[in-house]
Parts: C-alpha cells; sequence; structure tokens
C-alpha cells in the first residue's frame, strides 16, 4: 500500500513541476532535438550497460567463462529492469541474474556470490564517483550561498555510504550469509528456509572468500569497469545539456551526474524514485547555473532513456524466458517414452 501512495505521490510532483514550469516551454525546449539527437543521447548509456556487463562478468566463476558477453549483457539488462521498477534498494534484480545464469548451467552458488561481489565493486566504484563529483562542484560553484552546508551534508551522507560498502565487504571476508543466520539465531529467530539451506549458505561464503582471497585483479578491474560505467553517465549528462543549447563543461557533467546519482539513490524506496529523482535533477541543474525549462526537460530526458531500458530489459526477459521453454520442450520430446 506505502509503495501505491509514493508512486501517486512522486507523480504527483512530476506533474506540479511540469505544470509550474510550463508544457508548452518544456516543448519548445524538447522540439529543438530531432531523432538524431535522441539516439546520440542513448549512445552514453549503451556504453554504461556494455562496461557494467563486463565488470559483472569478470567476477564470474569459471562455469560462466564460456558465456558468451551478449549472453551477460542480456542477462544483467533484464535483472536491472527489477533495480529500476520495484523499490528494493536497487538489489531485488540480482537474485533473477542468478536465476537466469543457473539455466546456462552456472552453479547458484557461483552465480549469487558474482551478483553480491558485483554489487560490492560497483558501489566503491559509486561512491568514488560521488566524492570526485562533490570536488568538482565545489570547484565549479565555488562560494556560493549556503553551498558549504550542501557540501558538508553530502560528504557526511558519502562518508556513511563508504563506511557502510567497507563494513558489508569486512562481513563477506568473515563470511556474510552465515553471520547472518548466526545473529538470527542469536535473537531466537529462526528462518526455516535458511536452516535448511545452511550448507549452501556456508558454500556461498566461501566462494566469495574465495574470490577476495585469490581474485584481486579481477576485483579492481570490475571496480575500475564499474567506475567507467558512472563516468558514461556523467558523458550523457554533457550530451543532454548540449543538445539542450548548453553550456556544456566537462566538471559540472560530471558533477551533476555523481549527484544525480547520490539524490537517486538515497530515494530508493519511492518506485522508481518518481518525483524526487525529477525534482532532485532540476535543483542540481539551477545550482550549475541552468534555467529551470533545461532542468526539467533534463530530467524528462533522463526519464526516456529509462523507459528505453526498461523495454529493452523486459524484451530480454521475455526472450531468455522464451527460449528456456522451447529449450524444455524439445527436451520433454527428446526423452523416451
Amino acid at each position: 500500500m506505502l509503495r501505491y501512495l509514493l508512486l501517486v505521490l512522486g507523480l504527483l510532483t512530476l506533474g506540479f513541476l511540469v505544470w509550474h514550469i510550463g508544457l508548452g516551454r518544456i516543448y519548445d525546449a524538447a522540439a529543438q532535438l530531432g531523432p538524431v539527437a535522441l539516439l546520440v543521447l542513448l549512445i552514453p548509456s549503451v556504453v554504461m550497460y556494455a562496461v557494467e556487463a563486463y565488470g559483472w562478468k569478470v567476477t564470474l566463476g569459471p562455469s560462466a567463462k564460456n558465456i558468451p558477453f551478449w549472453r551477460v549483457l542480456a542477462i544483467r539488462t533484464a535483472g536491472e529492469v527489477v533495480n529500476m521498477t520495484t523499490p528494493t534498494a536497487y538489489v531485488g534484480g540480482e537474485p533473477l541474474k542468478a536465476y537466469l545464469l543457473k539455466k546456462h548451467d552456472v552453479p547458484m552458488v557461483e552465480g549469487l556470490a558474482s551478483v553480491v561481489i558485483a554489487k560490492t565493486t560497483m558501489t566503491i566504484a559509486e561512491v568514488l564517483f560521488i566524492l570526485l563529483g562533490i570536488v568538482l562542484g565545489v570547484w565549479v560553484i565555488g562560494g556560493r550561498d549556503s553551498s558549504g552546508r550542501i557540501v558538508a551534508a553530502a560528504l557526511l551522507s558519502v562518508g556513511l555510504l563508504a563506511f557502510g560498502t567497507a563494513a558489508f565487504v569486512f562481513v563477506q571476508r568473515r563470511g556474510l550469509f552465515t553471520w547472518i543466520l548466526e545473529v538470527l539465531r542469536k535473537i531466537g529467530l529462526k528462518i526455516a528456509y535458511l536452516e535448511a539451506h545452511e550448507e549452501k549458505l556456508r558454500s556461498l561464503d566461501r566462494t566469495i572468500l574465495e574470490f577476495y582471497s585469490h581474485n584481486r585483479p579481477a576485483f579492481y578491474t570490475s571496480t575500475g569497469l564499474f567506475f567507467l560505467g558512472w563516468m558514461a553517465e556523467a558523458l550523457e549528462v554533457y550530451v543532454i545539456i548540449y543538445y539542450l543549447g548548453g553550456p556544456a563543461m566537462a566538471p559540472s557533467a560530471v558533477s551533476i551526474g555523481a549527484l544525480s546519482v547520490f539524490i537517486k539513490g538515497g530515494t530508493f524506496f519511492i518506485p522508481g524514485s518518481l518525483g524526487a529523482q525529477d525534482g532532485g535533477n532540476l535543483l542540481l541543474l539551477k545550482a550549475f547555473g541552468y534555467t529551470d525549462v533545461t532542468g526539467i526537460t533534463f530530467a524528462l530526458l533522463r526519464r526516456f532513456r529509462e523507459l528505453v531500458w526498461i523495454g529493452i530489459g523486459l524484451l530480454c526477459l521475455a526472450m531468455m524466458d522464451r527460449g528456456h521453454r522451447s529449450l524444455r520442450g524439445r527436451d520433454a520430446r527428446d526423452r523416451p517414452h
């Protein structure tokens, strides 16, 4: 019920912003973009999805080494649809990725270990990206009114995020799922499903620990690739502002992109961060000297990109499901009666 209430509030917020700024003014700003420009606007997100998929692929175990990259990309795109459309702190699609890998003979333990590790390296890269964005933001905005308080609040929030990420890595090295099971037992709460799969949880912890102990180059490579993926998001900011009439500046684009990611992550409890993300993008661009029309048009164009990738993700999911059903049907026909 709360999810639907937040969704409605988000839609009302977005609708109010569009009404307040003026639909005609927004249309005039967007009308200068033709089909070619819209396609160009999608290029940075294509780069981002491809680089991040490879960042996940390097964390996969030996069972997945023969899976083509395009299939890994399709699986990750399908999982990201769940992350983007459900209020699950952007982790709801991770088990789906492991499940889809299992259909390609990757053990569930290896698949789950890879999504946990990839989520960790992605978050580390995200923290670095946001820190870079704050530094560049201070440099670009300078000593404007209240900028000091905003920067202090942002640094505090990022510090907490960095601390949480470091703690998460520490617990993983000590056995994340075993630790969760032990904590639940200590407080007198026993979950039948977890108790029945205790050995698999211990195996999952061993797989994660083995990766951290023996695959440090892959860990650093994955983190670097995810950082490049975040930088591709900054490239998207630059391209959108350029097509909206600019002026487009690389430092501002990186800072806006990073702080936008920060806002989106902080409003994960709202489906699609609807309303909050759009209002945040509007305020960000105004803080960097752009007009409110440019700000809201920028926000709507980023929504356009999200809708495109949601459609692509649903298509990937449907095609993989159809392929799996077809394979099962063929196996059933070939089975002797």
